[in-house]
């Protein structure tokens, strides 16, 4: 059973974006901290910005290629 929610929970939306949207739920709540909140934020943009760099890098977009 987990491996089909896995397999379809990866194809709607990124793991990251699902903590990034449990923090949002959880501070909301009043569960987690703001500071945590922005902890959370920070990782879940700077790690999509390296993903973009890595596919724009190797797609030679980059080096305006």
């Amino acid at each position: 059973m987990k491996a089909f929610l896995d397999k379809h929970v990866e194809r709607f939306i990124s793991r990251k974006f699902l903590a990034w949207g449990t923090a949002t739920s959880l501070a909301l709540y009043g569960v987690v901290t703001s500071e945590d909140w922005v902890a959370v934020t920070l990782v879940y943009i700077g790690s999509q910005a390296l993903v973009d760099l890595a596919v724009a890098w190797k797609s030679g977009q980059f080096l305006g290629k």
